[in-house]
């Protein structure tokens, strides 16, 4: 149950990983026209969105239990090596919510506007270029997580 955290987030960014550099360039490389690898890239896109949100609260529940975990061991008194060990589990909380916002605005706010502009002759490029920017985004705070998640034991505090 422990190491269960680093496998929700190895899947994360793995899934962000393959997505963004390997199926989607694919598709386009092999399907020959961005009117058909187009919808099959976004509906890949929105399923990694969903699958980021809810490996993210999954990994906020196991984050917060492991936060009262840490303070119900201190007792009233925190050492040093607790308060870094509560700082380290709030930081990695910060870079899951950062990441499923990400999420939320590429799949919610960006999404629509590119499909949009792609029916209307609308500046996709702008649409398409902020949608980029995002799964960038997500891709490294997931990352981040699974590096913070990842340490040796002696070092996570």
């Amino acid at each position: 149950m422990a190491r269960l955290p680093v496998l929700l987030a190895a899947l994360w960014w793995g899934g962000i990983s393959a997505l963004s550099f390997v199926a989607v360039p694919t598709l386009f490389a092999k399907l020959g026209s961005p009117a058909l690898a187009g919808p099959v890239a976004a509906h890949l896109f929105s399923l990694q969105c969903q699958a980021g949100l809810v490996i993210g609260v999954l990994l906020l529940v196991l984050l917060r239990r492991e936060r009262g975990r840490v303070q119900s061991d201190a007792g009233d008194v925190l050492d040093p090596k607790q308060v870094q060990a509560l700082q380290a589990i709030i930081a990695t909380m910060g870079l899951v919510l950062a990441g499923m916002l990400l999420a939320m605005v590429q799949e919610f706010g960006v999404a629509p506007k590119i499909v949009t502009a792609r029916a209307s002759g609308g500046n996709l490029r702008v649409w398409h270029g902020l949608g980029t920017v995002l799964v960038l985004g997500q891709w490294l705070c997931a990352g981040a997580v699974l590096w913070r998640l990842s340490r040796p034991a002696a070092q996570a505090a």
